[in-house]
């Protein structure tokens, strides 16, 4: 049986004499598979990031917030102790999560409309869903109980 490559079939290998042997791994690398679309996995685990969507507060737990935040800022020399839970809005999607804070509140801004932990930590008022102080008091009364 005769072929168009009988004349080169059985010639030996060309080693160039200027350039050095490729390794096995270096050879392997030139057919691996490549991020055509860079970014792409990125932006396809962000879309599938889920956010929950802002909690709505009814008029009677909006009052006691208040009511709890006043305390906070009358109280604030005896640096009360709390447990916060916000709302922390997302910065690239629509709705966001909910964060506790637990610490002893150093200053209630109102200017601002922020409260300052001991630690650094800045919560902003509007996002503040829940409010468990660590002490005993009765909001509905107004007094320690």
């Amino acid at each position: 049986m005769t072929s168009d490559y009988n004349d080169i079939i059985y010639l030996p290998h060309h080693q160039s004499n200027t350039r050095p042997r490729m390794t096995e791994h270096d050879r392997a690398a030139q057919f691996a598979p490549f991020a055509a679309l860079t970014g792409y996995g990125e932006a396809i685990c962000e879309t599938a990031r889920l956010t929950d969507g802002r909690p709505e507060l009814t008029e009677e737990q909006a009052a006691v917030l208040n009511a709890q935040i006043r305390w906070l800022t009358e109280n604030i020399l005896s640096r009360p102790e709390a447990v916060i839970t916000c709302f922390v809005p997302d910065e690239r999607k629509p709705g966001g999560s909910c964060r506790t804070v637990h610490g002893k509140v150093r200053r209630v801004d109102d200017v601002q409309r922020v409260l300052k932990f001991s630690d650094g930590t800045v919560l902003n008022m509007d996002n503040i869903i829940d409010i468990r102080l660590l002490i005993q008091y009765d909001f509905a009364v107004g007094q320690t109980g």
